[in-house]
């Protein structure tokens, strides 16, 4: 069984990064940045280059919330209603819309360093705590959020991550791989949007063209598809041998059962890529999430009852690769290391990435 283990370590102070207030946290390896103003993770990469795979989105003037890198999708993913939407709910939730709180600076042990900050989310009566720890000496590390119901209520909620790569990282020599299984596009219509149904990493377009979504083409369709996670550990993971990197994610099916992924051009290149996870695979309001209620068997949204709470984890890694590498084929945790192996039919490669103690 996957567990996450949360060490407290020490994390640099409040600084500005690029004009925002942010938390650094470094170690020999590698740079990890958490903007406040909207809870994203603008930065995640080593720290003898300046290959950032997660360079992508609005960087809002001064310290204007924005949706940069990775960020989170609470208490929806998609939009609002239209009532909801006339009420002021945004696009996504409001947990990129607000300034988070920084709960804590500094925490020293051996086993990494650790920032933990926070979010209000007035409209939808949540609060979402959050705990990061980057290990003490890999490029390695875990997030844990714990969101709070603190309406007089129960209510539906959802939760998504949303980490989205960028040029340079990205482009046609990325590669994307994941163990997501029976998978749909979506913009189908009720009460079967599911319909056409495809299994990853193939999809179908519009036209009825099957396509291998693993490269992104000179098209952008499917714009959006939904893929369920069969395993106990889920995964999905960005390599770019040209550039020498992967950058990838962790996380147990059970906080997170699906994983959705989209794609983006400009001037007939790739400029976005979306590899999100979360808890649910329908991009749609409240009031179509419970007229459907669930596809291929996994439910489309989760309830808090009032006063409750509930924690999601998962984990965030760099490697570096070489020039031939081609792709992920598998990825386990064994003993203190996630290792990943090559998508390969002959002696494929492996990859050990030490979790620092982490997770087992």
């Amino acid at each position: 069984m996957l567990t996450f283990l949360w060490s407290f370590s020490q994390a640099l102070a409040e600084e500005r990064v690029r004009g925002r207030r942010s938390l650094v946290l470094e170690n020999h390896q590698a740079r990890l940045v958490l903007d406040i103003a909207g809870g994203s993770i603008p930065e995640f990469r080593f720290r003898d280059s300046e290959l950032n795979p997660l360079n992508w989105g609005r960087r809002n003037p001064g310290d204007q919330p924005g949706s940069m890198g990775h960020f989170l999708c609470c208490d929806r993913w998609g939009p609002p209603s239209d009532a909801e939407g006339k009420n002021g709910m945004p696009y996504h939730g409001e947990s990129s819309k607000v300034v988070w709180r920084v709960l804590q600076d500094t925490e020293t042990t051996a086993a990494g360093i650790h920032a933990r900050m926070a979010a209000d989310l007035p409209l939808a009566g949540l609060t979402v705590d959050r705990s990061v720890t980057l290990a003490a000496s890999s490029p390695f590390f875990v997030v844990s959020e714990t969101i709070t119901n603190n309406n007089k209520l129960g209510r539906i909620f959802n939760i998504v991550q949303h980490p989205t790569i960028g040029p340079p990282f990205l482009d046609e020599n990325c590669v994307v791989d994941s163990n997501c299984r029976r998978g749909f596009a979506q913009g189908g219509l009720m009460p079967n949007p599911e319909q056409p149904e495809f299994l990853w990493p193939s999809a179908i377009t519009k036209d009825g063209e099957r396509i291998s979504m693993r490269r992104m083409t000179n098209s952008e369709e499917p714009s959006v598809t939904s893929f369920v996670i069969d395993e106990e550990l889920g995964w999905a993971i960005a390599s770019n041998g040209k550039r020498g990197l992967l950058f990838g994610y962790a996380w147990k099916r059970s906080d997170y059962p699906w994983f959705n992924h989209w794609w983006k051009l400009k001037d007939g290149k790739p400029n976005a890529r979306g590899l999100e996870f979360g808890s649910t695979g329908l991009h749609q309001p409240f009031p179509v999430l419970v007229k459907k209620r669930e596809i291929f068997g996994q439910q489309l949204f989760e309830h808090l009852d009032t006063g409750k709470n509930t924690t999601k984890s998962y984990a965030s890694f760099l490697a570096k690769i070489p020039e031939d590498f081609k792709g992920v084929g598998k990825v386990a945790i064994q003993g203190g290391s996630l290792v990943i192996t090559e998508r390969a039919e002959m002696r494929p490669r492996k990859i050990n990435i030490a979790t620092g103690g982490l997770i087992q």
